[in-house]
């Protein structure tokens, strides 16, 4: 099924970008049980979207809730090859601002008892993940946000937590020590599951507080955060709307081939449940 070439991954009202024409959603089921909610596909620039509420609508789902091997999964099925994640994160660096955008390159994963693979239970794979975002689809987002007129930073440490709760000041204080630009809860395990299933994946990563350590931010709230999300949702649209035509035709980065080479088990080995329900993921792959 080829529903969609493209995928947003992010909070309520990204569906509802100007322009999104043959819209309809999908309820896909997967193996790993039901996405965050319906996907709203449609076609937007010529190109074929799709738009998943990582939190369901009415933001409902925890970051530790997140079902995010469903969601990747029903992605692949819907033949996505890129996914924009958009993110609300804190700000560990006095220039990155409230209300900027970065487009991180990196990742430090801080998360606890996420499940982060599709693999085990007898067929074993360890795909590359030295550079977690996809440098192809970083390069036309970073495009798009200097067209659209948005303050974008190129490039970042993000240190995702686990959460819900936000930073102590010495846990801030120790993330800032790493050189770490960004805090939030949410690029991980999609970013190693997009891996797996060999996805394009990169980030809005939409910057909503200064996290504990700024003076000028003392203590983040909630309230806060979401004022400025709202106030970033804007500018999330118009830097996808612009990015669309600039998608390369045809992919030839390290994501597109992720899995060549990465799986260890013998293809004979593996068991034929497994086999079937990993079609999507490994069927290239394995036979």
């Amino acid at each position: 099924m080829n529903e969609a070439r493209i995928a947003v991954i992010g909070g309520s009202g990204l569906y509802e970008i100007d322009g999104l024409s043959d819209i309809r959603e999908v309820r896909p089921d997967t193996p790993f049980g039901r996405p965050s909610d319906a996907i709203v596909t449609g076609t937007l620039e010529g190109v074929n979207i799709a738009f998943l509420p990582r939190h369901g609508r009415g933001h409902r789902i925890l970051p530790s809730e997140v079902p995010s091997q469903a969601n990747i999964y029903a992605l692949k099925t819907l033949g996505v090859e890129w996914i924009v994640s958009v993110s609300a994160v804190g700000s560990l660096k006095q220039e990155f601002r409230p209300q900027d955008v970065v487009i991180p390159d990196q990742l430090i994963d801080r998360t606890q008892g996420r499940r982060g693979t599709y693999f085990g239970n007898g067929l074993v794979a360890h795909v590359g993940f030295a550079d977690p975002f996809c440098p192809d689809l970083r390069a036309v987002l970073y495009k798009a946000a200097q067209r659209a007129g948005v303050t974008v930073h190129h490039g970042a440490t993000w240190v995702v937590m686990e959460g819900p709760q936000f930073s102590t000041r010495a846990e801030c204080a120790l993330h800032r020590s790493w050189g770490a630009g960004l805090i939030g809860m949410t690029a991980l395990p999609e970013a190693k599951l997009a891996r797996e299933a060999e996805i394009c994946y990169a980030a809005l990563a939409c910057i909503t507080d200064y996290d504990c350590w700024h003076e000028e931010c003392d203590v983040v709230s909630t309230g806060m955060i979401l004022e400025n999300l709202r106030k970033n949702v804007e500018n999330a649209k118009r830097i996808i709307k612009l990015a669309l035509p600039h998608l390369p035709a045809k992919r030839d980065c390290m994501c597109s081939t992720a899995l060549q080479g990465a799986i260890a088990t013998a293809p004979e080995m593996v068991p034929a449940e497994l086999k079937n329900r990993l079609q999507p993921i490994v069927g290239k792959y394995v036979k």
